[in-house]
């Protein structure tokens, strides 16, 4: 099997390969740093063997339980937020027809996601919805509190027992959580639902390669073996001993900190495929809640091109240029559509007949990246030989893996978010969450 490619070379007139690498032995000294488990947030470093540590006893009680859901549900409700769902909707997405919800196949249920939001429409269309199907569900939850996710399972959960009855909901719940503490896990335990843990030195961000995002893949019908092979074949590509040089997720880190201290504060994530939105939109947590304190980070972006072209093109052609963009590029799609010649070419699209649909995508990713570097926009590529479990399995790792040592290089803890928690406080203190009474006043004084 290949291995993903890292192209710089539009990066060289922003940032010349001497200063790259000049930065070879900050970044080295982040690696020893993870791998050493010297660091802050050292406590939270169980992803970085991950691939390589998940037993055959492992796979298969994950495959077990994602066969007896899928035997029983035709929808399933994955029930999460942040880490907890969206790295399993980034490989599900990645994988599946772009219209499997149009089309439910017998066996394979239609994946829907939960628990990410507080939208009450969202939540009555989606209970309503569920009311004449068989469904089942799938709740991530490492304490069972977490506000989105726990108002989301309390009505699923009502739900299940009331149509299925509660002998039945047990066995149509799957419990992903602590091993021994928290709400869920009691819950968990009292009524009978399957459970797997969520490793306590994993954080939610990195935990994809864990049940937390293996169970709701399996049940989807997706290879986890091949998904977590390929971050096993990535974790042996970028690990220690691998020279700089060669070592893709020390390139990467190296190449946007060094854009960072040029100026570039934000960076945009690309994809020319509409399949890898919500991996975009993994990789904006992976990296905005690691890098993301301390008054330091760049700030991560996606677009969604060409789509994205029509709406963003200008501001990035011709914006600010504190920016610069990271493409991922798949090399081969998995369908073929050529493009008919016409009689009347009222669209004057005939010079295109005969051409495959991708090959116009490549050449506007081509076009794109030419303008944007010629605009001041510096360009890393990332290039995907197809979408299969097996490459975004490297992906993921070595985006995981880059995420961690660009962190130390950085100078902050990469493996904690504490500014989460100011929004949760101001919350609870607005809605009189019993035990914040003091915040509750204080937050009324200031609203007056």
């Amino acid at each position: 099997m290949e291995t993903l490619k890292l192209d710089i070379s539009r990066v060289a007139s922003f940032v010349p390969q001497s200063e790259i690498d000049a930065m070879k032995a900050e970044v080295e000294a982040s690696v020893s740093t993870l791998h050493k488990g010297d660091g802050a947030g050292n406590d939270f470093l169980g992803w970085l063997s991950l691939p390589s540590s998940i037993s055959e006893a492992e796979f298969a009680e994950i495959e077990t339980a994602a066969a007896a859901m899928r035997s029983l549900a035709d929808y399933v409700v994955v029930v999460g937020i942040g880490g907890s769902y969206l790295g399993a909707r980034a490989v599900i997405d990645g994988l599946q027809s772009s219209f499997a919800a149009m089309q439910p196949v017998k066996g394979r249920p239609t994946m829907i996601f939960a628990g990410q939001n507080i939208g009450e429409d969202y939540t009555a269309e989606l209970l309503e919805f569920l009311d004449d199907k068989s469904f089942g569900v799938v709740v991530i939850s490492k304490s069972g509190t977490t506000t989105e996710p726990a108002i989301a399972f309390r009505l699923l959960k009502e739900m299940v027992e009331r149509k299925f009855g509660k002998a039945e909901a047990k066995d149509r719940i799957i419990a992903v959580t602590d091993k021994a503490k928290g709400a869920l896990r009691t819950l968990a335990d009292r009524e009978g639902y399957k459970t797997f843990v969520i490793p306590d030195n994993v954080g939610g961000r990195f935990s994809v390669l864990t049940p937390v995002g293996l169970i709701p893949i399996a049940i989807a019908g997706y290879d986890i073996r091949k998904l977590v092979a390929g971050a096993k074949d990535m974790e042996a590509a970028t690990a220690p001993e691998v020279p700089f040089d060669k070592n893709l997720s020390c390139i990467y880190a190296a190449v946007r900190n060094a854009l960072y201290r040029k100026g570039k504060a934000i960076e945009i994530l690309v994809n020319y495929q509409p399949k890898l939105h919500y991996f975009t939109e993994w990789w904006k947590q992976l990296y905005g809640e690691s890098e993301g304190k301390d008054g330091k980070g760049i700030f991560p972006a996606g677009v969604d091109f060409t789509t994205d072209l029509h709406s963003m093109g200008q501001w990035i052609q011709e914006g600010v240029r504190n920016i610069f963009e990271t493409v991922v590029s798949v090399r081969t799609p998995a369908r073929k559509v050529v493009i008919p010649t016409d009689a009347d070419n009222l669209d004057s699209l005939n010079f295109l007949a005969g051409k495959r649909v991708d090959e116009v995508n490549k050449m506007a990713e081509l076009g794109t990246l030419i303008a944007h570097t010629d605009g001041g926009v510096p360009n890393i590529r990332v290039e995907v030989p197809e979408l299969n479990e097996y490459y975004l399995g490297q992906l993921i790792y070595f985006f995981e893996k880059a995420c961690g040592i660009s962190g130390y290089v950085l100078g902050v803890n990469p493996f904690n978010q504490p500014g989460v928690e100011a929004y949760k406080k101001n919350m609870f203190a607005l809605l009189e969450k019993p035990g914040y009474e003091e915040a509750t006043k204080a937050i009324k004084a200031r609203l007056k």
